[in-house]
């Protein structure tokens, strides 16, 4: 069987895109496997399936490149978005977008029939320990100390639809992160895992992170974690105010903590690298 896809990026996380509206798709697990090795594949962090839904415009699908399911991706969402938009799925430039993590809605610039900048409304950031979940004898883990690999750091953990454990560092870009993020990512404190963004703040006020993501390793960016970011240093008081730019490997995202609504929102922009036929 020949199937359709499509690989984009969000500020260098990157997915392969499946119509699974007008295709069958079977196997997804070990699809996303074979399609995200590098070097025997397509190459990329995971899978992603545009699927018909029955409560949203439509619903998003998506795999690690390890083939675990994942429940939220905030790059993701954002390039779903503009596929279904510029591959004439929808010509809506607002739609709803149904995830293991709730409906997002998505609120898409449009210029001469190109997208040009994506907000997505992330929800509120979650901070009760069961909900996220991790394993500490508290209502919230905010600031607090924990050593991994024999190294100590204050973490704050969050869940944006998924796990995230924030830590503060010196010097992110020379960080041990292939060493670390996996000690963090398999620690017990993390029953369904965890992904862990290392974070220092910059002269002008924004954010600096790497990002170990489960069942992906290091990845470029992290949507829901530049999200967990912001929430973190709105909580430590790192950051003054509820809006910060966060810099990722890839590329920069605004995210924004609405205080009335308590919803935080993510702005970034989506690219299509290309398109391709794979037999199945």
């Amino acid at each position: 069987m020949i199937l359709n896809f499509t690989k984009m990026h969000g500020i260098g996380n990157d997915y392969v895109y499946i119509d699974a509206v007008n295709q069958t798709v079977e196997n997804r697990e070990q699809l996303a496997v074979s399609m995200s090795d590098r070097h025997f594949g397509i190459g990329g962090d995971g899978i992603i399936l545009i699927c018909p839904s029955e409560v949203a415009d439509f619903r998003m699908e998506m795999y690690n490149a390890d083939g675990s399911q994942g429940k939220m991706c905030g790059n993701g969402i954002r390039c779903f978005s503009r596929f279904v938009y510029e591959k004439g799925l929808t010509d809506k430039t607002e739609i709803d977008v149904e995830t293991l993590a709730g409906i997002k809605h998505v609120v898409m610039t449009e210029d001469n029939g190109k997208i040009t900048s994506i907000t997505v409304n992330m929800g509120a950031p979650v901070f009760e320990c069961p909900k996220i979940p991790v394993l500490f004898d508290g209502e919230e883990m905010i600031g607090q100390p924990i050593t991994i690999g024999g190294m100590n750091f204050k973490a704050t953990c969050v869940s944006m639809g998924n796990p995230h454990c924030v830590v503060y560092v010196d010097d992110v870009d020379n960080f041990p992160l292939e060493d670390i993020g996996p000690r963090f990512e398999i620690n017990p404190l993390f029953p369904d895992r965890v992904n862990t963004e290392f974070v220092r703040k910059l002269p002008d006020g924004s954010l600096q992170m790497r990002v170990w993501e489960r069942g992906s390793a290091e990845t470029w960016a992290c949507g829901t974690g530049a999200c967990a970011v912001l929430a973190s240093s709105v909580r430590n008081g790192v950051i003054d105010g509820r809006q910060a730019i966060v810099h990722l490997r890839g590329g920069d995202l605004d995210i924004r903590w609405d205080e009335e609504s308590g919803d935080i929102f993510m702005t970034g922009g989506a690219d299509f690298v290309f398109d391709g036929q794979i037999e199945v």
